[in-house]
C-alpha cells in the first residue's frame, strides 16, 4: 500500500539455513520476529516497529527436485538442488511435475514458472501479490464462480518449517489440515515448500492463466496502492452466503475514506491508498468499516491485512 513506519531491525537472511538462524538468534537475544515476505498485506504503524523483522526477499529461489529425468533440463543456477537446505523430496525417476521453492518465491513469478514448464495448478494465483511463505501461512486463494475455493493448499505437497524450537520439520500434505485463510500452523514458520502440479500443454495452462486475469482486472483494482483483501469472507452460514466485499457495500462502504486511505468503488473488500495515505488512517478506515458492518448485521469482519501495530507503551 505504499504506508507505514520503519522496523528497528531488519534481518535478510540469503538462504534457508540462514533464515534459521536469524530466528534462533533474535529469540536468544529475546525477541520473537516478525516475518516480512512481500510486504503484500502487511500495514506498518506509521510510528514504527521496535524488535526484530526477518525479511524473505531474498530466499526466492524455485527450482525443480532433480535436474535429470524426462522433463525440461535446468536452465542455470536459478533450479541448482545443491543449494543449503534446498533438497527436501526425493526425486522421482520419471519427469517430476514437481517445484520446490523457498519462502520468499514471489508469487507472480513462480505462476509464471509454472506456466512456461506446462504446470497447471496455480493459474488463479496470477496477479496475487506477495511470497509462497505468506501464501502458505494464510493459504491464500480465492473464490469460483461455483461458490467453491481455490487455495494455495490444493498444489502444496509437502512444507518446510522452522519449528519453536528452532530445528526444521517438514510437514507432508496428509499431515496438514489447513482451514479457509489460515495454514494452521500455529507458530511454525515457513522455510519452503513443495509444490505439485498436474502437467497440461503450455497453451492451456497460458489461456487459463489469461483468461482468469481478465476477469480479475475487470471487478478489482489491480493498479491501485492496496494491500488485497481487507477482510476475510464470514461464515456463509452467517452472512446469508454473502461475501465480506458485498456486506461492506449494503453497508454504503465503498467509497468512504479517511485521508487518502478509501474503500474502492469497483470492490468493496479492497482499500486504496489514493498518493498519501498513513497507516494511521488505514488503521481508522478499518475500524469504521467493520463498525458499518456491524451495526447493519451484527457480524464482526476478521481483518485478513495483516496490522502490525506499535504496542502501546503502558502494555
Amino acid at each position: 500500500m505504499r504506508v507505514g513506519g520503519a522496523v528497528e531491525w531488519l534481518l535478510e537472511p540469503a538462504n534457508p539455513d540462514e533464515f534459521r538462524e536469524a530466528i534462533v538468534r533474535a529469540r536468544e537475544y529475546g525477541f520473537e520476529p516478525r516475518i516480512l515476505g512481500g510486504g503484500a498485506n502487511v500495514v506498518i504503524d506509521d510510528r514504527g516497529l521496535p524488535g526484530v523483522v526477518i525479511a524473505t526477499e531474498r530466499l526466492a529461489r524455485v527450482f525443480r527436485p532433480s535436474a535429470s529425468g524426462d522433463g525440461p533440463e535446468s536452465d542455470g543456477s536459478e533450479f541448482d538442488t545443491n543449494l543449503p537446505s534446498g533438497q527436501m523430496v526425493q526425486p522421482d525417476p520419471s519427469w517430476d511435475p514437481r517445484l520446490v521453492c523457498w519462502a520468499g518465491a514471489p508469487l507472480p513469478g513462480l505462476c509464471r514458472k509454472a506456466r512456461d514448464l506446462g504446470y497447471s495448478g496455480l493459474e488463479k494465483m496470477a496477479g496475487v501479490p506477495g511470497q509462497l511463505g505468506g501464501g502458505i501461512a494464510m493459504n491464500a486463494g480465492g473464490k469460483n464462480s461455483d461458490g467453491t475455493l481455490w487455495q494455495m493448499s490444493d498444489v502444496v505437497d509437502a512444507i518446510r518449517v522452522v519449528d519453536p524450537d528452532g530445528q526444521f520439520r517438514d510437514i507432508q500434505r496428509a499431515d496438514w489440515a489447513p482451514e479457509y485463510r489460515d495454514g494452521k500452523l500455529g507458530d511454525a514458520i515457513v522455510s519452503g515448500a513443495v509444490l505439485r502440479f498436474t502437467p497440461m500443454p503450455k497453451l492451456v495452462v497460458q489461456e487459463a492463466t489469461r483468461d482468469y486475469l481478465r476477469r480479475k482486472n475487470a471487478v478489482q483494482p489491480v493498479t491501485e496502492w492496496s494491500a488485497g483483501c481487507v477482510f476475510k469472507n464470514p461464515d456463509p452460514e452467517l452472512s446469508g452466503g454473502k461475501t465480506a466485499g458485498q456486506l461492506v457495500d449494503e453497508a454504503g462502504g465503498k467509497g468512504r475514506a479517511v485521508g487518502d486511505a478509501v474503500i474502492s468503488e469497483r470492490h468493496g473488500n479492497f482499500l486504496v491508498n489514493r498518493g498519501a495515505a498513513t497507516a494511521t488512517e488505514v488503521f481508522q478506515l478499518i475500524d469504521e468499516i467493520r463498525s458499518l458492518v456491524q451495526d447493519r448485521t451484527g457480524l464482526t469482519l476478521e481483518c485478513e491485512v495483516k496490522l502490525w501495530k506499535r504496542p502501546d507503551p503502558a502494555e
